[in-house]
């Protein structure tokens, strides 16, 4: 067991046991918030969402918190932590609905106990999804030991294994996971990639796992980055030839690159790939649905390139040439077949790139990760999140300025109701990448104030040395066990028939 694991089995037998502390009956009052971590001062949350544990981010010996919703009111207190029980808190969170929980924070310091200025916690009517799923990955750039893609119940604290690359691994042998993804939310179909050992493509097709070769001759790669169509038994991908370089006179590590990249379109049923775009001159990239399925869109950005001779050194020389923008392609749900592509939005007009792009439930709005080049924003400290109103006659982007910080957001996502936006950000180290929710308003296309996905213990993410990759809203838990995965992965994948497409 590694030491993080041994960290955080401590930390939760430490919160077994909820304290109610007791307001000092003197103290001091101070004009100041305080600063608490992870900062829910001001949040606003789901009527649903799971006990706001926290700590003060500044020297104290003892820490009290009073949350006061009408008639209902619990006080908090264990040394540094404010550890809250479960049950009170759906009391304060059910009276509180569609209003506030007011909190006043109390913290001795020499035995002269201080009052801060009392903030609330607003808590929406709308409910937010019981289930989200991430995969936790060390930032270790070229090199890995342990991963694993987990779901996490929002409502309470328990999270899951789906799959791990532990099950597989041999010392000799390596097994990456990653990009899992889901059909209009649901679980029964569901995939994610198993790269190098044992590798191949999930697939769970009405709930039952099978391994699938996405990759064809003709093709310059299996699966990549996909996107479940919400209706039909098609799943788009891209496929991608990706390498990755490292930074040595810049604050940022690393850079992940495409020397080349195209879209493909993988019929379940009749288990067929075939390209949607295959261009020598244009890099396409993350494709994503409309609600209704009738409209594909993607990111795509033009080559750098200028000779076949040097394809690496030129993409590593001119990494900050390349710059994404936005495209869309109808798509006729009847006969499979696109449209040809229309310009969307210009990021590069701007000297911008634009990657990421995902729709709200209801069409309306298109928010993506935008920063100064590439496609892995993730890496960049510019990157920030972008909306655009479809319904817009001018469609220009503006960012959420209330979702970005200072450092990186990227992999933004909505909830399935479309009231919640969460985003991936580095925010807190800029080494690690967290999970953090705002509630979403559909008639000003704005953002409240972000927080922190909630944990057991204030600590957490002090000692939990990994980075939370592409999280995902879910309306279900996944239903295939480990073993039933396990079984599947270790079975010869099915290959799949490239499909020519005609004029």
């Amino acid at each position: 067991m590694n030491r993080t694991v041994i960290v955080l089995a401590v930390l939760m037998v430490l919160v077994s046991c909820t304290r109610h502390g007791e307001v000092p009956a003197q103290f001091e009052r101070s004009e100041s918030l305080p600063s608490l971590f992870p900062d829910y001062v001001d949040v606003t949350i789901p009527v649903n969402l799971c006990p706001l544990n926290f700590t003060l981010n500044e020297a104290g010996q003892q820490v009290v918190a009073r949350f006061t919703a009408g008639d209902v009111c619990y006080t908090y207190g264990e040394g540094r932590n404010v550890l809250i029980d479960a049950d009170e808190w759906a009391e304060l969170t059910q009276a509180a609905c569609g209003g506030d929980i007011g909190v006043e924070v109390f913290v001795e310091k020499a035995g002269v106990w201080t009052a801060y200025k009392p903030f609330s916690i607003h808590v929406a009517a709308d409910p937010i999804d019981p289930y989200i799923s991430y995969r936790l990955i060390q930032p270790s750039y070229v090199a890995y030991h342990e991963l694993s893609i987990r779901q996490r119940n929002l409502t309470t604290f328990d999270e899951d294994v789906i799959y791990t690359n532990r099950d597989v691994m041999t010392p000799t042998q390596g097994q990456c996971i990653n990009c899992h993804s889901y059909q209009n939310y649901g679980t029964q179909n569901m995939l994610f990639h198993m790269r190098q050992h044992l590798g191949g493509t999930m697939m769970v097709v009405d709930g039952r796992p099978v391994k699938v070769d996405l990759k064809t001759d003709s093709t310059l790669s299996a699966g990549v980055y996909p996107a479940w169509h919400p209706q039909l038994p098609l799943v788009a991908f891209s496929t991608n030839l990706t390498g990755q370089v490292f930074h040595t006179r810049s604050t940022e590590k690393v850079e992940v690159q495409d020397t080349g990249s195209d879209l493909i379109l993988y019929d379940i049923v009749k288990n067929t790939v075939e390209h949607i775009r295959h261009t020598s001159d244009e890099m396409e990239i993350f494709p994503c649905w409309a609600p209704d399925g009738r409209t594909l869109y993607y990111c795509s950005a033009r080559s750098v390139v200028t000779s076949p001779d040097s394809i690496d050194e030129q993409t590593i020389d001119r990494y900050e040439q390349i710059k994404y923008d936005i495209f869309a392609m109808d798509f006729d749900t009847a006969g499979h077949t696109f449209s040809q592509p229309r310009l969307l939005y210009s990021a590069s007009a701007k000297g911008r790139s634009a990657t990421l792009p995902r729709l709200s439930p209801d069409g309306r709005y298109l928010v993506f990760a935008e920063a100064d080049h590439g496609c892995f924003h993730v890496w960049h400290h510019d990157a920030d999140i972008f909306l655009i109103d479809l319904q817009s006659d001018s469609l220009c982007a503006q960012p959420l300025t209330d979702i970005n910080s200072e450092r990186s957001e990227s992999y933004p996502s909505f909830s399935s109701n479309g009231r919640w936006l969460m985003v991936a950000s580095r925010r807190d180290d800029n080494n690690y990448t967290r999970p953090y929710i705002a509630h979403f308003d559909p008639v000003s296309g704005t953002c409240s104030k972000p927080f922190e996905l909630p944990q057991l213990h204030p600590s957490f993410y002090t000692f939990c040395l990994r980075s939370f990759n592409r999280p995902e809203f879910m309306t279900e838990p996944v239903g295939v066990t480990q073993e039933e995965f396990l079984n599947a992965v270790k079975q010869h994948p099915q290959k799949v028939n490239f499909k020519p497409t005609h004029p």
